[in-house]
């Protein structure tokens, strides 16, 4: 049996209403209501936290993911650029401890102008060791809290996707005025109505 034309333009604009009213679009000038995942946020909140920038992908947040990178991979460097100084100094300031005079800091220019003195002192080798720790344990605490911050990015931004914004929802305020029934005084006011 052969399904007339206006059987099939029928059966494709129904078709097509169900696929929009599971997306939550706009139809005959309303919007269809979307259902609602709960455990949305959780999902993104955990992809986030096994690779971060992943619960923005999943979010459909694309614009994001840059960011994160750019966010969490510059305190990577900085953490890593600080270690390896501070590694350096460290190095060298035991080595002068130690008794010896080979390392990189004792003649830094190679001028040699003052034989058997070192360019940097044990003071400074001591100070640049402690700063470089300093600005490195700082870089790791950012870079921690940047990542903590991609995940909950990527929580409330999938609790807002789910936030219900159709034209059900209204709040409509009213100035009133009634007599009063025994007195016949006027009572002002203002009502205020909420609707679901």
């Amino acid at each position: 049996m052969a399904l007339t034309h206006a059987q099939r333009k029928n059966s494709e604009t129904d078709s097509l209403r169900n696929n929009l009213k599971d997306k939550g679009v706009v139809i005959d000038g309303r919007i269809e209501k979307q259902e609602v995942n709960p455990l949305a946020p959780s999902k993104a909140a955990f992809y986030s936290a096994i690779l971060p920038g992943l619960g923005q992908i999943y979010n459909r947040r694309y614009w994001k993911v840059p960011i994160v990178y750019a966010a969490i991979g510059t305190g990577v460097y900085a953490y890593v650029y600080n270690d390896d100084l501070y590694d350096r100094f460290r190095s060298a300031f035991k080595r002068r401890r130690a008794g010896f005079t080979d390392d990189e800091f004792y003649d830094v220019n190679g001028s040699g102008i003052v034989p058997g003195s070192p360019d940097l002192s044990d003071e400074a080798l001591q100070d640049a060791q402690e700063r470089y720790q300093r600005d490195r344990d700082l870089a790791l605490l950012i870079t921690i809290g940047l990542y903590a911050f991609n995940i909950i990015d990527a929580n409330v931004d999938a609790h807002l996707k789910q936030f219900n914004v159709n034209e059900d929802l209204s709040l409509d305020i009213k100035p009133y005025l009634e007599a009063h029934p025994i007195t016949s005084d006027p009572n002002y006011g203002v009502a205020m109505i909420i609707k679901f």
